[in-house]
């Protein structure tokens, strides 16, 4: 029978493949109850590391992932990066598992409702470096984000909603035919993460000091990594703040200029990610035990209410940041960024 939990013995062998220093204890994180995978901190005699367990995505995919993260750590990026063991093996087998091992970075996840000016002005500036240090990273990414994509996936849940949300239907298939005909295409791509939200973000003070959980990343829109932060970090009890977003964006700015098709588009963007959202939550509730639901339903109406106040069919803040989002755009900044960057190639 698979063993079904990473115990102290285990962290022992696992040190010793790694050449940490000794075990003092094991503790889990993360049960993974509704995945079969799980997260473990074991504490040694100088310091922290994470165990992870995952038994969702192939070697192949696991190695993909690492791959960027190990890239962008050779470019000192702030992110988490696998060790590798006395092989240099950064993936191994454990009870039918993928097993990787990773320092704990010193910090905490985010805080929603209190991050500060600060804060999200450095969530922007390392989008910001994470899409411009990517241009060198020429291997190719599967893109997770296609409209295609989410209509297919759309279609796959529509099916099994209950009746008693038919009009949560009929908004949804409204919007995919609005989103089809009016998503812009043609934008700056790369790299990008997909999932920017502040439990994916550690911090240190008002310090960045790592992104975490890149398993989505790959090419894709950057506007649309920035409206899927924006959505995330920006929106409070129940609306969107224009502060939060001027200071996310303020730091963004600071290293990539957003060109004038990307803030033409930015409202639509945000309207994808918030659909793209509802309809991955809504995918996780079918596919989940029944102790999770409660939660993922609270997801589900949390995005659906985004989208509803893009939509323009609820208050919500979208008036202002609208307005923000028209005038932002600086053309004289815009062309003197880019006379760099091609002086720069």
């Amino acid at each position: 029978m698979a063993k079904s939990e990473f115990i102290k013995k285990d962290g022992v062998s696992v040190a010793a493949e790694y050449g940490l220093p000794k075990v003092n204890s094991v503790k889990q994180l993360d049960s993974g109850a509704d995945t079969g995978c799980g997260q473990y901190l074991v504490e040694t005699t100088r310091g922290k590391f994470i165990v992870d367990l995952e038994s969702r995505k192939s070697e192949l995919e696991l190695k993909r992932e690492q791959d960027l993260v190990l890239f962008l750590r050779k470019q000192g990026f702030p992110c988490r990066a696998p060790l590798a063991d006395r092989r240099g093996r950064h993936v191994q087998e454990f009870a039918n598992k993928q097993l990787s091992v990773y320092r704990r970075v010193d910090g905490h996840p985010l805080n929603p409702g209190s991050a500060s000016a600060t804060q999200l002005e450095n969530v922007g500036r390392v989008m910001a470096e994470l899409h411009l240090v990517t241009k060198a990273y020429k291997k190719g990414g599967e893109n997770h984000f296609s409209f295609d994509r989410v209509a297919e996936l759309y279609d796959s849940v529509r099916g099994r909603l209950p009746s008693y949300m038919k009009k949560i239907v009929r908004t949804l298939d409204e919007e995919l035919d609005y989103l089809e005909n009016y998503l812009e295409m043609k934008l700056p791509k790369g790299t990008i993460h997909g999932n920017v939200q502040p439990a994916n973000v550690i911090v240190k003070g008002d310090k960045v000091v790592a992104l975490l959980h890149f398993e989505i990343a790959g090419k894709g829109k950057f506007i649309l990594d920035l409206a899927t932060a924006v959505n995330s970090h920006c929106f409070v009890d129940g609306q969107y703040d224009l502060k939060r977003f001027e200071s996310l964006l303020a730091g963004y700015e600071s290293l990539r200029t957003l060109s004038l098709a990307e803030w033409d588009a930015f409202p639509n963007e945000l309207r994808f990610s918030a659909f793209r959202f509802t309809i991955a939550r809504l995918n996780d509730f079918f596919a989940s035990s029944a102790s999770s639901r409660q939660q993922i339903n609270k997801d589900v109406q949390d995005f659906y209410e985004r989208l509803q106040i893009l939509r323009r069919e609820k208050d919500g803040g979208m008036e202002s940041m609208l307005m923000a989002m028209a005038t932002g755009y600086d053309y004289r900044k815009y062309q003197k960024v880019k006379a760099v960057e091609r002086r720069s190639r």
